[in-house]
């Protein structure tokens, strides 16, 4: 069964940290760009941040961007989302999808993608 499976989301107090996985069963992530997306209550689905399938190209919304940091392992078939300096705004349920690409260096982005996640719930109070 080819899914992709989430970890790491929970509460946090604003400030705080938290580190998401994005593991990959049934296939290998090597030939996908993964990227992150979040949705809180009453509002629509935003990417947050992609990384291409070599890892050398990367995207962060504005919102997120100097806080949140995307990386891959492929040896362990994952991508993490760092999440530094946490605020109550980024309250919401994070998911990760995965999207083919032919070449290393394709651009990731938040369109089309072929294979998501459940989603994790990231909570930030105090």
């Amino acid at each position: 069964q080819l899914q992709l499976v989430e970890s790491g989301g929970g509460l946090v107090q604003p400030g705080g940290s938290l580190r998401l996985s994005c593991a990959a069963s049934g296939f290998t992530l090597d030939y996908y760009a993964i990227s992150w997306f979040r949705q809180a209550p009453g509002k629509e689905r935003e990417g947050v941040s992609c990384i291409s399938r070599g890892g050398g190209s990367t995207d962060y919304a504005d919102s997120v961007r100097g806080r949140f940091t995307i990386s891959r392992d492929n040896a362990k078939n994952t991508v993490y989302l760092q999440m530094n300096s946490l605020k109550p705004e980024d309250t919401a349920v994070y998911s990760c999808a995965a999207d083919w690409q032919p070449h290393n260096s394709w651009p990731c982005h938040y369109y089309g993608m072929d294979y998501w996640g459940n989603g994790t719930q990231v909570t930030v109070s105090s």
